[in-house]
């Protein structure tokens, strides 16, 4: 079992910045992806940026193209999303999860089989 924690959220002025890292623990699998995800209140759970660990292959939403960058440490696992120049409409509650076996796309939900608890970001205006 997949356990994942994120961390960084709070409540910033549109034009900020924050940095969310997702923690990744237990057992670990031999091609693995990692994404986020976004939720608003009444909206579908969105896809914002994954990562395939082994190959390094990134991408991103095209809402956040730009603004957001995804990172990484190997040791122990974890997955950074850097948000700058944030807006409004990127308020919600954020989510990690893990692909344990890379599908070859990041896009959709029901492709994740492990999520972390979320983490709410607000941007006012």
């Amino acid at each position: 079992q997949v356990q994942l924690v994120e961390s960084g959220g709070g409540l910033v002025q549109a034009g900020g910045s924050l940095r969310l890292s997702c923690a990744a623990s237990g057992r670990t699998f031999s091609s693995y992806a990692m994404g986020w995800f976004r939720q608003a209140p009444g909206k579908e759970r969105e896809f914002v940026a994954g990562m395939w660990w082994s190959g390094g292959n990134i991408a991103y939403a095209d809402s956040v193209k730009g603004r957001f960058t995804v990172s990484r440490d190997n040791a122990p696992k974890t997955v950074y999303l850097q948000m700058n120049s944030l807006k409004p409409e990127d308020t919600g509650v954020y989510y990690c999860a893990v692909q344990t076996s890379y599908r070859g796309r990041y896009y959709y939900t029901g492709d994740y089989n492990y999520w972390g608890q979320g983490i709410q970001v607000t941007v006012s205006s």
